[in-house]
Parts: structure tokens; sequence; C-alpha cells
């Protein structure tokens, strides 16, 4: 039980990371070719990778055994620990994510160029989808919903508040650093 739990959940942060970096990659690449220089600078891109990522990787090492996971047949020792499901939904999601933000791109350049409440708002969106995708990957080999037994691990719980809180008061307070303006009550609960 345990050995299969602690593998899943090494999947599960596999799946967060490379749905994350999936995602990342794209909007930097794309970005130049759209007319935005850095949609994501390198300051926000380093808050997303060593910040959120090392606390998502806490968070989702932390789920407990769900019995229901002896019910699945032994996995082949040999097989790859990114397995056909794993890296479809990498890419579907991923895609989604990137199909959205440059909806945004294009939606914020239309007037012209990107103003710094635009890429705030873009930078905002781009950190809340990763953090409901780790929600997903949570969820990633259970038969349940992202909320199932999500009262049974606190951890998970308060690290999530911790990202949630961490991002918008980064946001509010980054100023020049972080290349953000603070964003209204109201703007925070669009993005989320």
């Amino acid at each position: 039980l345990w050995g299969r739990t602690i593998y899943l959940n090494i999947q599960r942060f596999i799946l967060f990371q490379l749905t994350v970096n999936f995602t990342a990659i794209l909007i930097a690449v794309l970005g130049p070719f759209i007319g935005v220089q850095l949609p994501l600078t390198v300051i926000q891109m380093l808050w997303v990778n060593l910040i959120m990522d090392t606390f998502a990787a806490l968070a989702l090492a932390t789920e407990p055994p769900v019995k229901s996971i002896m019910e699945n047949k032994p996995r082949n020792p040999k097989e790859f620990i990114i397995t056909k499901s794993i890296a479809k939904h990498i890419i579907s999601t991923g895609t989604l994510f990137v199909v959205v933000l440059l909806a945004m791109i294009f939606m914020y350049k239309s007037d012209g160029n990107m103003d710094p409440k635009e890429l705030t708002i873009f930078f905002s969106t781009f950190v809340i989808l990763q953090f409901w995708n780790m929600f997903n990957a949570r969820a990633y080999g259970t038969k349940g919903s992202v909320f199932a037994g999500l009262s049974k691990n606190k951890t998970f719980l308060m690290i999530a508040g911790v990202i949630l809180v961490g991002q918008i008061v980064m946001v509010q307070f980054g100023r020049k650093i972080f290349r953000t303006v603070p964003l209204s009550p109201t703007e925070w609960a669009a993005i989320i």
C-alpha cells in the first residue's frame, strides 16, 4: 500500500511539474512570435519553479494511502514512470492552458501593447491555472473528484493556502521586482 502510494505520489508530481513546464515553454516560445517579448519575466518564472513547485511537491508527496489502490493490477517494473495517460494529461491540459493564455494575450494586445496591469493579470492567471492543476494532479490515479478526501490531508490544504496567499501578496507588493501592479479584490475573484 505504501509503496504504491509513494510511486503514485511521484507520478502526481511529475504530472504537475511537466504540465507547468509544458505551458511555460510554449508561452515563452510563442510570446515573441505574437509580439510579446516577455509574457513572463525570469523572476516570475523563478517564483513558479522554485517556490510554487517546491511547495506543490510537498503537497503532492503528503497524499495519504487510499486502500482502493490495492485493487489496481501490479505495474510492470520496466514501465516508464510517465505512462501514456500521464503524457496525454500533460499535453491536453498544457495545451488548454496555452490556448487560454494566448487568448488573453490576443485580447490584451488588441489595443496595441500589454500594459503592466494586463501583464499582472496574465501572470496571476498563469499561476492560478497551475494552482488548480495541483488539485487535478492530486486526483490522478483515483476514481474520485479533485476534492474527494481533501479534508483528510491538512498538509495539502495548508500548502495550497500558502501558495495562494503567497501569490496574492507577491503581486500586491512585488511591484518592480516581480513586474506587477496591485489588483482589486474583484480582479482576484475573476482570476481565481
